[in-house]
């Protein structure tokens, strides 16, 4: 049996259609007045501006604003935090997204800190990741929180089932591993270094391929039935899991492209919608994984 396609494009326009009208209530409410979502490019890397503009023209299309913010880059850590501070104290910017990587000179995990709690609607500061883990309010990191609404979409079981995280980043392994732990899974997070990985690839109900590196996770490690998520996107359209020959095999996938990718941005729109309601008056909520 052919097997679930997790289809995070479809999904990501079926919210885009749901946040429109959001802010379309909560201009009429504010006297106009929309979200605003201010963006941080620093330097001229043509992968980081693509991302970025992708980001504004998906918050033109749900009605919202964006702030574009491009600096040099020769900017230093004191200059990024100085910006970072001045959005901070803008009561017309409602998130803050600093986009990844900045020019080396620069102390990243310092300038990622500096964003306001209230203003992280990319999930990236440790304050947001600390309160996530501990079930309290916090926007969460857009990649795995994108994953997790894909899951519950698609009505996927996660209690009581093993979960296998690949991979141990900040702003995605290890998020997304907590996520999961607040929904009652088991789980286990690996990397590119653990021993005997494919045995416990093999054990995993849910397989989350997040280690960055194409087609790394083999099919054959992959037992039947699985739920396989794959967070990876490389040249040639691959992701980080070996997906063509899990097609029969998995329960569910998601497909690279059009799976993973398409959620990550609407997440962070959808959770800069909410920092707009909270602000401007709306019934905005921040969601929170322990349930």
């Amino acid at each position: 049996m052919p097997a679930l396609v997790l289809d995070g494009k479809s999904l990501a326009a079926q919210t885009e259609a749901d946040l429109l009208q959001r802010v379309k209530r909560l201009k009429e409410k504010s006297g106009g007045k929309a979200p605003i979502l201010a963006t941080i490019l620093v330097g001229d890397d043509p992968a980081s501006a693509t991302y970025v503009k992708m980001k504004g023209n998906a918050c033109r299309r749900v009605g919202m604003d964006s702030l574009a913010v491009e600096l040099p880059a020769a900017t230093t850590t004191a200059q990024l935090l100085a910006k970072i501070e001045e959005l901070n104290a803008n009561p017309e910017v409602h998130g803050i997204l600093l986009q990844h990587p900045v020019p080396p000179q620069i102390d990243e995990r310092a300038c990622f800190d500096a964003i306001a709690l209230s203003k992280d609607v990319d999930g990236v500061t440790c304050l947001g990741f600390g309160r996530m883990a501990m079930g309290e309010e916090a926007y969460g990191c857009a990649t795995p929180q994108g994953i997790m609404r894909i899951l519950e979409h698609y009505q996927v079981e996660i209690e009581g089932k093993h979960a296998v995280v690949v991979g141990r980043s900040p702003i995605l392994g290890k998020p997304m591993a907590m996520m999961l732990l607040q929904k009652n899974a088991t789980v286990t997070i690996c990397h590119s270094r653990t021993k005997n990985l494919p045995a416990l690839v093999a054990q995993a109900d849910i397989l989350v391929g997040a280690v960055g590196k194409p087609e790394f996770i083999k099919a054959d490690w992959v037992k039947a039935g699985a739920v396989v998520v794959d967070a990876g996107y490389h040249p040639g359209g691959v992701g980080d899991i070996e997906l063509s020959a899990l097609l029969d095999k998995a329960s569910a996938y998601t497909p690279v492209p059009g799976g993973v990718g398409p959620m990550t941005i609407n997440t962070l729109i959808m959770q800069s919608v909410q920092s707009g309601e909270k602000s401007l008056g709306g019934a905005g909520d921040w969601r929170v994984w322990a349930e």
